[in-house]
């Protein structure tokens, strides 16, 4: 581990229930013995791809520090390695489901949680019936000496929240990602300009089209702040690592060194009015 570096894994794989967490374990693993510091597997890892249809069921969403929790961090501490996963959290206030990013330390500890903003709601992606949309952007933890940003999915699509990650210090933006191959262009000109905009690396890992109800599939990758692809790749796990030095040059040239005018958003946004 370096702070001029970080080294990432790529694991495009997911352990819809119990009898798959050996497998987790496994992956883990591999991509520690590949010198990773840090694993980032799809969205929803541990479930099975429920917006395929409309109706959640009691075993899609789990309370705070349940099941998946304890099991993704039980195999980060196992590991030894920083593990980007999620589930579906229910809210012991409002009760209301969220589709969350787990973020734990290599010692199994939470660093951040985040709960997806954006939620798409079409066939075979009813998002927003299984979940209820978060309302933060959460500032990006540290990590390895790193910045740590997350979105998930949908929201970098609205790239607002990825140039607002990379002012409040994201240095590296994490995207877990359930999106269907057909639209695999799109989605990557829209990773690669969220990294030039914010002048941050981006690393987004898709599910697997096999283990996800057919509709989804394409690649995982990881993007320079210049926007080129440093890996695109459809293994179960693979490694890429990040350099300070590219960062610290993307940001002393243009765009990257100007100025950041949050105020002037703010006001505008504050002057667009429309749902928060």
């Amino acid at each position: 581990m370096s702070l001029t570096q970080l080294r990432v894994a790529l694991v495009t794989d997911v352990f819809p229930d119990k009898a798959h967490a050996a497998r987790l374990k496994d992956r883990l693993r591999a991509a520690r013995d590949l010198g990773a510091d840090l694993a980032v597997l799809p969205e929803l890892p541990l479930n099975p791809w429920v917006p395929l249809t409309r109706q959640p069921s009691h075993a899609d969403a789990e309370d705070p520090r349940g099941p998946r929790h304890r099991l993704l961090a039980a195999a980060a501490r196992d590991a030894g390695l920083a593990v980007l996963g999620g589930a579906i959290v229910r809210d012991p206030d409002t009760g209301r489901r969220h589709n969350t990013a787990l973020l734990f330390g290599a010692d199994g500890e939470p660093v951040l949680h985040y709960r997806k903003v954006h939620l798409p709601d079409e066939e075979g992606y009813w998002e927003a019936h299984h979940y209820d949309p978060g309302d933060r952007v959460h500032t990006p933890a540290r990590l390895a000496g790193w910045g740590v940003g997350v979105q998930i999915c949908s929201d970098v699509n609205r790239p607002q929240g990825s140039g607002a990650l990379a002012a409040m210090g994201a240095e590296a933006v994490l995207v877990p990602r359930a999106t269907p191959p057909e639209t695999w262009a799109r989605w990557e000109l829209v990773l690669r300009a969220n990294a030039v905009t914010s002048c941050a690396y981006v690393v987004s890992v898709n599910r697997p089209g096999a283990r996800s109800g057919g509709v989804i599939g394409g690649p995982s990758v990881a993007i320079d702040p210049n926007g080129d692809v440093l890996i695109e790749t459809n293994e179960p796990v693979a490694a890429v690592t990040l350099e300070r030095a590219a960062l610290d040059a993307a940001r002393r040239a243009y765009p990257g060194y100007l100025d950041v005018r949050s105020r002037v958003y703010a006001d505008a946004w504050g002057r667009a009015g429309g749902p928060t």
